[in-house]
């Protein structure tokens, strides 16, 4: 499917169709392990000509999906794409690397230096100034009066993104780690190519973005004390996989009781199976009025998946893996 629509999201609103060609073709990049990669000079050069003139729109209360891939932040963003007011861009990391050139983990743009976690001290005048007139002309260019940015590594970027957009609002998706960890591992298994002599798959272009999350998040992080070594050698993409989940999880426990105002949390299982309940909340929260629209597409596009079975935990993992799903309300 051409930016993630199908026929339902055509019918439903027309116009929205219009705005995914635009945000996919013109603004959202083309990473690793995927195809059309001969885009990107020209979306880059767009950036820098846009970085360049006034702001066309002003960006007000933009929404950031947060968590791990793999949990539902696509589908997620897609439903929330058909609400009347907002702007979908499905994980511009082009846009992010033209705003803040060394924010790029996974290698789709510079193997450079790579900064998994980035902070508010990070957040020069450019850097703000090119943020509001990048997103700026994403708006003016979708006709949408609010922007909705799914990029699940911004979970450890918050502060950064906080020091350029004060008033943005901040959606933490979470699902139960037997199920997003297996989809990790699937996904990298199936989606990985060997390019020249280099392996691109979930970890980035050669692990790149495993070695970072291991060095600048698991190292920094109390609760690896203990078994960081045993992280570091891991090779199993399940392992690796349980690892991130992990890592992003309690990152989220943490944003949830330091950013209470600005952070919401919704559970994937509930808003596949309640999404009367759930999406209300979430629209209450962004600020954005209620849409017949919207929810009739939610009610007809979100479906509970069957539930992965449990699998086999490395024995370091186990007790950390354990505490972090209860903490999240998971049966283990």
């Amino acid at each position: 499917m051409v930016a993630q629509m199908d026929s339902l999201y055509i019918k439903t609103r027309p116009a929205k169709a219009v705005s995914r060609l635009l945000s996919y073709a013109l603004f959202e990049g083309r990473p690793l392990v995927t195809k059309g990669r001969w885009i990107n000079p020209l979306v880059f050069a767009l950036f820098n000509l846009e970085k360049r003139l006034p702001q066309s729109r002003q960006v007000e209360k933009p929404i950031f999906i947060l968590g791990t891939g793999r949990s539902g932040t696509t589908i997620l963003g897609l439903v929330m794409s058909m609400h009347k007011q907002i702007g979908f861009l499905n994980e511009p990391k082009a846009l992010w690397h033209a705003i803040y050139p060394y924010e790029d983990v996974i290698g789709s743009y510079s193997r450079g230096v790579g900064h998994y976690c980035l902070g508010a001290e990070e957040v020069t005048d450019d850097v703000r100034q090119s943020a509001h007139r990048l997103f700026g002309a994403y708006l003016t260019a979708v006709a949408s009066r609010r922007v909705l940015d799914k990029y699940p590594e911004l979970i450890f970027r918050v502060p950064f993104v906080r020091a350029i957009f004060p008033d943005a609002r901040f959606i933490l998706l979470v699902r139960n780690g037997w199920d997003t960890c297996r989809s990790i591992e699937q996904w990298s298994n199936r989606e990985g190519m060997a390019v020249e002599q280099e392996t691109h798959d979930w970890w980035g272009a050669n692990n790149r973005k495993w070695n970072l999350l291991v060095e600048q998040v698991v190292k920094t992080d109390p609760a690896f004390a203990g078994i960081v070594d045993e992280v570091v050698k891991m090779t199993d993409h399940t392992d690796m996989a349980i690892v991130e989940w992990i890592a992003v999880m309690r990152q989220g426990l943490r944003l949830l009781n330091e950013l209470p105002d600005c952070v919401h949390m919704v559970r994937y299982e509930d808003m596949v199976s309640k999404p009367e309940t759930s999406l209300p909340e979430l629209l209450k929260f962004c600020e954005l009025p209620p849409d017949d629209k919207f929810l009739s597409y939610a009610r007809q596009t979100l479906s509970p998946a069957p539930p992965k079975p449990p699998f086999p935990v490395h024995l370091v993992l186990q007790p950390l893996f354990a505490e972090t799903m209860i903490a999240m309300g998971y049966n283990v």
